[in-house]
């Protein structure tokens, strides 16, 4: 199992040498194993992801799973290249009951006028549009998808990927800790070889020591996420989501702070790749 980074931002995209180690596309990570595809969220990093396939050549096919409909998680599908090929299938998976109709709608409003000057129906892949439900698993070729609640504003899945015998799980804006930690998301996230988990605010923005609190907003702190990673046995935890505000030298400060907590934490970088299996 292939997983790589292609965007790691939260909120909203940022550029410019401060942010150039670290990355400034919001939400998008790929997972490949035996040549099936899965796309975690559509924010900006989708446009690169999208050039990356047209350079390997038709056909597409890919399974996107959505973790909430918020603007950075679904900004950058109008830029990405194959949806506007015939030959392209796409399977979407928004999430909630009505998560295929909700799903469906989002992208269509962004992009209509004055937003977005194509509608749509410009985009000529096959598109299948599906409903992601808490615990139900999903599976696409060899992967086991499986979503579970996140603690976000107006809702959000998080996603458990299982294939070739290794875990991978996708947990961005979700705001957690020990003391809120229960069985609905450690259950999903024991033992992952991967833990993908928000990490955007340090404690002292969460509680407010220097401005507005986030208490609240739907995200966690780096040291949090450490925590909750050591409490669920994860092996490798990649602190996501970090906010635009931060530059790279907060980023990298940040992610030595919560290896105190938990020594295998890192923080997501654009463009990182890790290889979950035999030859990892």
């Amino acid at each position: 199992m292939d997983v790589r980074f292609h965007g790691v931002r939260g909120s909203i995209a940022v550029s410019g040498a401060h942010a150039a180690r670290i990355g400034g596309n919001t939400s998008c990570v790929e997972v490949t194993s035996q040549g099936e595809r899965l796309i975690l969220d559509a924010g900006t990093g989708i446009r690169a992801l999208g050039e990356v396939m047209m350079r390997e050549g038709a056909p597409h096919k890919a399974t996107l799973f959505f973790s909430h409909l918020h603007w950075d998680h679904v900004q950058g599908f109008p830029f990405f290249t194959p949806g506007f090929l015939p030959t392209t299938e796409l399977a979407l998976y928004g999430p909630g009951p009505e998560g295929d109709r909700a799903l469906a709608a989002v992208l269509a409003r962004q992009m209509e006028p004055p937003n977005f000057p194509v509608p749509l129906s410009t985009m000529r892949s096959k598109m299948a549009f599906h409903s992601a439900l808490h615990g139900q698993t999903v599976e696409v070729g060899p992967f086991k998808v499986t979503p579970f609640d996140s603690p976000h504003p107006q809702g959000c899945l998080a996603y458990r990927v299982e294939a070739d015998g290794h875990s991978f799980v996708y947990a961005t804006d979700m705001e957690i800790s020990l003391a809120t930690l229960d069985g609905r998301q450690a259950r999903w996230m024991e033992g992952a070889d991967a833990l993908c988990l928000d990490a955007q605010y340090t404690p002292d923005e969460y509680n407010g020591a220097r401005g507005i609190p986030k208490k609240g907003w739907g995200h966690s702190t780096m040291v949090d996420a450490a925590r909750v990673a050591r409490a669920v046995d994860a092996r490798r935890l990649f602190l996501f989501h970090h906010d635009p505000a931060h530059n790279d030298e907060q980023v990298e400060g940040m992610a030595e702070e919560a290896r105190q907590d938990f020594s295998a934490s890192e923080p997501a970088r654009e463009g990182k790749r890790i290889i979950l299996g035999a030859c990892a």
